[in-house]
């Protein structure tokens, strides 16, 4: 592999869909701990994205992180990428690779490009075009989606991708085939200060609580379920309990089903997700439909907050291991496990205790760092052996470079 001799060894480019929200989403989060990451590896790093700078942007800054706004279908950004000559470049989510892929892969050849993923967005996309057509999901049914064509194609064209589930990992390399050594299994990633080391006892806290961005459809989905069918359930059984619903940008129609009067609360925004979360004893997460790790889920059990949850809401994040309080096979089911876990002091402690062992186990960070950091330099020291074993990638690539470059250069004229 020949390289620029202007190209800097540890620059890296983060091309993102918009500015992280650490504070308002599980995407933020997730991004915060890759720039730890290549913080603790002394990387120089720039965030770019075609969103407006905003408050967000200026969080990056005061972590040290250049930021800077590019855009669309312009060759500005070539000329901005050929200054910067990043050794990496990651791809936030496969809207950014399909956007600006063709364009590294253009100017800088040798840069290693990484996809992450967040949650497989048409596993998320199928799943609940399934469920508005109350339709069964299935594999075939994802797989005949544009949008999976265009995500798993983002895949194979990036030297690797950073898989947050390992359920979607079991997908992509033994549904798909896809070669194992483009991907990463890199769940989030916590370490031993991330866990509330004082976290209240079950007779300390009161209450049922839900959180979750309103921009996220399955979020909704799970405050109207519970609002309208579980929640009643539980409240009968419990009649001087309460909900209390938080998230940032809830809709109007979200906000409307605050009702004192029955025990749900919708309370909105949060500064910090450990205030609310340490006060209640059970967190209620009911998801129909969705993908990926869910960040609630995972707060709850660095919290001490055992949950009730679905298949979907635990998929691919507890291994074999015990859950951190119950996982639930139908609407009853949900509704009893809540009561149960709510009134019964043993399974309470038993499910916190679940929720550390998880935390420890399969979200450690100096593993999941040290997994990472090792593919990187592997990839990199062989890059160019690399890809020539992804020859599917390279096809893609080739494909993408031609159409997508032409229709750039389309619309650049036509917007001149």
């Amino acid at each position: 592999m020949i390289i620029n001799h202007t190209q800097k060894t540890n620059r890296l480019l983060i091309i993102g869909w918009g500015w992280p929200e650490p504070d308002a989403t599980a995407a933020g989060t997730r991004m915060l701990q890759l720039l730890s990451f290549f913080k603790k590896y002394s990387y120089e790093i720039t965030f770019v994205s075609t969103a407006i700078k905003n408050h967000h942007s200026k969080y990056l800054e005061e972590l040290g992180i250049e930021t800077e706004q590019v855009f669309l279908n312009c060759d500005s950004f070539d000329e901005f990428i050929n200054s910067l000559q990043p050794s990496i470049v990651l791809f936030d989510r496969f809207l950014a690779e399909e956007q600006f892929g063709w364009r590294v892969a253009k100017q800088i050849p040798t840069a290693l490009r990484i996809l992450d993923t967040e949650d497989l967005h048409s596993l998320r996309h199928v799943r609940e075009q399934c469920f508005k057509a109350n339709l069964p999901f299935s594999i075939p049914t994802w797989l005949g989606d544009d949008k999976t064509k265009r995500e798993i194609a983002s895949i194979y064209r990036c030297d690797i991708s950073l898989i947050i589930s390992e359920y979607e990992i079991d997908v992509l390399s033994t549904v798909l085939g896809t070669n194992k050594n483009l991907l990463c299994h890199l769940p989030f990633m916590l370490s031993a200060s991330d866990v509330l080391s004082d976290a209240p006892s079950f007779d300390d806290r009161n209450d049922f609580m839900f959180i979750g961005g309103g921009k996220h459809t399955p979020n909704i989905d799970a405050i109207k379920y519970l609002k309208h069918k579980l929640w009643p359930q539980i409240r009968k059984k419990l009649p001087k309990s309460k909900l209390k619903i938080y998230g940032a940008y809830l809709p109007q129609q979200i906000l409307e089903l605050h009702n004192v009067s029955n025990g749900f609360y919708v309370l909105g925004k949060v500064a910090h997700v450990q205030d609310v979360m340490k006060s209640a004893r059970v967190c209620l997460v009911p998801l129909r439909f969705g993908a990926g790790i869910k960040g609630k889920l995972l707060h709850a059990m660095q919290f001490g907050t055992p949950s009730v949850t679905t298949k979907i809401g635990a998929e691919g994040m507890h291994g074999k291991m015990e859950w951190n309080g119950s996982i639930a096979e139908n609407e009853a089911d949900f509704i009893n496990s809540a009561v149960y876990l709510y009134t019964n002091k043993r399974a309470w402690f038993n499910a916190q205790e679940n929720g550390y062992k998880l935390i420890s186990s399969l979200y450690n960070k100096d593993i999941q760092e040290n997994k990472l950091n090792a593919r990187i330099d592997t990839i990199i020291h062989d890059l160019e052996i690399h890809r020539n074993q992804n020859f599917i990638g390279s096809l893609l690539l080739h494909q993408t470079m031609a159409s997508t470059k032409y229709m750039s250069r389309w619309i650049q004229e036509k917007n001149k």
